[in-house]
């Protein structure tokens, strides 16, 4: 139970949210986000997520209530009113504030055996928990359930805190995204699947078969069991963007039941980083682009660098926005995409530490604008992995006002 003071502070910042999401500019955007998706932009669109460096844009300090729940609400009320003073990305700051259906799967039967570091941040390590072939016997596939009753008193608790202010809705399954990869190197360990793929490849191609197929089950499932939600508003997609867009849902839609055709979906694989682009399609691909399949958009990539990979990646069904990491090429990329998908530029984090040096980022942000105008490209430019920056909260605000220069400078 949280007390009258956390409930008037948390009221008080949800009526400035109200009133940031009720500005003209919002409007603006979402039409801007949905011709964008269309392939019809009318300039570089700009998205930060500082992701990790949340804890010193918003230090626990400035988090008035203690109740762990309360908390978490206040936290996020206040990063969107501090999104919209410090940020002036493309960023839509909505009246809504979801609340996630009560779903839980029963796992895969395996758990990655982890070593945390001791810190609060910092690498950890695991130790494989798949030897042998005879260990993908161990697999399970994830069996589905929703808690009606945890899902309504969710549902009601926030309608009676925040209902009169904001627009409470319930949202089920609404981020779709595969990670295959990462599953299984969790289980097997990265230089061992590594080595299969030249000495076991038919171990691992069983291992894939059987991930594609448990999550081809999760699919099903949440389809039967009613629990998608559209993500053809503001909800996050694939590796960093916004789902804006007037073409889903597709045609024949049921407002009661939302199908995999209305919705977004993404894949990435970043273990696959390091190896050919034959062996990434054999071995990755190949299974993530029947998953994607049934989806009405979708995207992939993440921080792998696809540069030598996007014949490839242009195949996969239904493709509308590839990652194009800090470490690919983006002259190559921009020439080889063109408006065949949204070039969404993941521009290199590490400029918002060690000495910041504002004519190096402007340059850096400069030349990729310039490719991406030369062949016609659709570009938005995410700010994200950013997990420190070095308690300079305004090197965000800078990075972005750069950026916006740059952008109405190249227009």
């Amino acid at each position: 139970m949280i007390s009258n003071q956390e409930r008037t502070v948390i009221r008080d910042i949800a009526r400035r949210v109200a009133e940031v999401a009720a500005l003209p500019i919002q409007e603006e955007r979402r039409r801007m986000w949905r011709k964008h998706h269309r392939l019809q932009s009318e300039r570089p669109m700009i998205l930060v997520f500082p992701e990790g460096g949340w804890r010193e844009l918003l230090p626990g300090s400035v988090v008035q209530s203690t109740d762990p729940w309360a908390r978490g609400i206040e936290q996020g009320l206040r990063a969107r009113l501090y999104q919209h003073e410090h940020f002036h990305d493309d960023s839509v700051i909505e009246k809504e504030w979801g609340v996630g259906k009560a779903i839980r799967d029963s796992g895969w039967g395996l758990e990655a055996r982890w070593h945390n570091a001791p810190g609060e941040t910092g690498a950890g390590t695991f130790d494989p928990v798949i030897l042998e072939p005879a260990d993908l016997k161990k697999i399970r596939f994830p069996e589905v359930t929703v808690d009606d009753k945890a899902t309504a008193e969710n549902l009601d608790r926030v309608r009676d805190l925040l209902g009169d202010i904001l627009d409470v809705r319930l949202k089920g399954v609404a981020h779709i995204s595969f990670h295959l990869m990462s599953l299984y190197t969790h289980w097997r360990g990265l230089a061992e699947t590594m080595m299969d793929m030249y000495l076991n490849p038919g171990m691992l191609h069983e291992a894939m078969a059987l991930l594609e197929e448990g999550h081809h089950r999760l699919v099903n499932q949440y389809a039967a069991l009613n629990l998608f939600s559209l993500n053809n508003d503001g909800t996050y997609h694939s590796s960093g963007g916004l789902g804006y867009t007037d073409e889903l849902p597709a045609p024949g839609f049921d407002p009661a039941r939302v199908r995999p055709q209305d919705m977004w979906s993404s894949a990435e694989a970043q273990e696959m980083a390091q190896v050919s682009p034959a062996m990434h399609a054999e071995f990755s691909l190949a299974y993530e682009k029947r998953l994607l399949e049934p989806f009405g958009l979708n995207g992939y990539g993440c921080c792998e660098d696809l540069t030598l990979k996007l014949d490839d990646v242009l195949t996969i069904p239904h493709i509308r926005r590839i990652s194009i990491s800090p470490w690919a090429n983006v002259d190559t990329c921009a020439a080889k995409l063109g408006r065949r998908a949204i070039f969404s530029w993941k521009p290199n984090p590490a400029h918002l530490v060690g000495r910041f040096n504002a004519e190096a980022l402007r340059a850096y942000i400069r030349h990729t604008i310039k490719a991406a105008r030369a062949d016609g490209c659709c570009l938005e430019m995410i700010l994200k992995d950013t997990h420190t920056c070095e308690n300079h909260p305004e090197r965000f605000t800078e990075w972005t006002r750069i950026a916006r220069e740059e952008v109405e400078a190249a227009a």
